[in-house]
């Protein structure tokens, strides 16, 4: 299928980062999502936006404990 032929659909999405040895997840953000191969596709205002909630002074709804494993032990 060329990208000319893509099906994209408009949805919100959760979007992760890692920055500095920290991961992020945004959730709810709008996105354009390519149906057949989960692709996601967002608009500079919205990358601009995501830039600024992590890189700002805005505090978290929740932090998340993860656990890290290594795939060679």
């Amino acid at each position: 299928m060329s990208r000319a032929e893509e099906k994209l659909t408009e949805r919100n999405v959760t979007y992760t980062l890692e920055l500095e040895g920290k991961f992020y997840i945004i959730e709810n953000v709008p996105a354009r999502v390519n149906e057949e191969t989960g692709d996601q596709y967002f608009a500079p205002e919205t990358l601009d936006h995501l830039q600024k909630k992590i890189r700002g002074d805005a505090l978290p709804k929740k932090t998340l404990e993860t656990p890290v494993f290594d795939y060679t032990d």
